[in-house]
């Protein structure tokens, strides 16, 4: 009877060697009786096998011939879709589309033109007589759209709705003070398309606003109604005329006063579009857009701030002459 076989654990080109000369003895010949080394490709200890497979990733490499061989047969989009849907890659799009955004209109619908001296000249005066008579052939177009808002929104009245539009107005102007805080509530308060208009550049600047009184109280001026893709779609528009005194001051990002004073007291006379998706059931009035009239006074601009740069000193001829001079001699 041949010993018994003794496990021997040795490195794997070791083994190799051993099993070629372990079984010839010192004659030359086949000794049955030797000892046979295998070749194990497991790992000695059995622990943490778990962990051992888990530091491997099973993965295909790409097949390079077949990629080269489709370029040059020039194989159809639909083999090729077919292929990469099948290695799990995707497609690329041979188009972009661009999103849209059906949440809100993209302009204001038949921009109502503020008279001329609105706020400051008497009802007597010629312009106000003369912009008194244009306005009164669109004002049966505003009665329609208001008839149009109501089939959607029952207790929709253009006298009630100016108060509620000046607290969204109030609340909008004070949430442009901290943009990245108050973003979501924006949303809610402003339409994508006036939310760029409102924002645009105060990621750098500090803004001060504070409502202080209406000089006069605010009313409806003009009322519109439109369709986007489909009848059913519907958009509303309502013009609110804002009379008020406010407070401004914008600090740059060094903290220096750039516009306003928040102790200076202005008289404002805004035009203000709010927005409403009324066929949405879910949907509020948001501020869409601002009426800047033509005869309105250009604004002061923003005194800008910039980083002084270090310049090196430059010297005076006058003192490099004799320096010159010693040189030469």
């Amino acid at each position: 009877m041949a010993a018994p076989m003794a496990r021997v654990f040795w490195s794997s080109s070791y083994a190799k060697i051993l099993n070629k000369l372990r079984p010839l003895n010192c004659y030359g010949e086949v000794c049955p009786s030797a000892l046979v080394i295998q070749n194990r490709s497991k790992h000695w200890n059995p622990k943490f096998k778990k962990e051992r497979r888990q530091k491997f990733m099973k993965f295909e490499l790409p097949n390079y011939e077949e990629q080269t061989k489709g370029r040059k047969e020039k194989t159809s989009l639909d083999e090729e879709r077919k292929k990469m849907k099948k290695e799990g890659r995707k497609h690329p799009s041979s188009f972009s589309v661009k999103p849209i955004s059906i949440s809100s209109t993209s302009n204001v619908l038949e921009q109502y033109v503020p008279p001329e001296g609105d706020g400051k000249t008497s009802l007597i005066s010629k312009t106000v007589t003369k912009d008194k008579l244009s306005e009164f052939g669109k004002t049966g177009k505003s009665y329609n759209a208001i008839r149009k808002i109501k089939q959607f929104e029952e207790h929709f009245s253009s006298k009630t709705f100016p108060s509620e539009a000046i607290e969204i107005f109030k609340e909008a102007q004070k949430l442009i003070e901290d943009v990245e805080k108050n973003e979501d509530r924006l949303h809610e308060l402003v339409t994508e398309y006036a939310y760029p208009q409102m924002t645009v550049g105060l990621d750098t600047k500090t803004m001060r606003w504070n409502f202080v009184d209406s000089i006069e109280p605010p009313r409806t001026v003009h009322c519109r109604t439109t369709d986007l893709l489909t009848k059913d779609n519907l958009y509303a528009q309502v013009t609110v005329r804002f009379h008020t005194r406010q407070t401004l001051a914008i600090y740059d990002r060094f903290g220096r006063l750039t516009y306003g004073s928040e102790d200076l007291i202005k008289d404002v006379l805004e035009f203000v579009v709010f927005e409403k998706h009324i066929s949405d059931e879910y949907a509020s009035w948001r501020i869409h857009s601002k009426i800047i009239p033509k005869w309105i006074p250009v604004r002061d601009p923003l005194h800008k701030t910039y980083i002084k740069p270090h310049m090196e000193p430059i010297p005076d001829e006058e003192e490099d002459k004799p320096e010159k001079e010693a040189a030469k001699a």
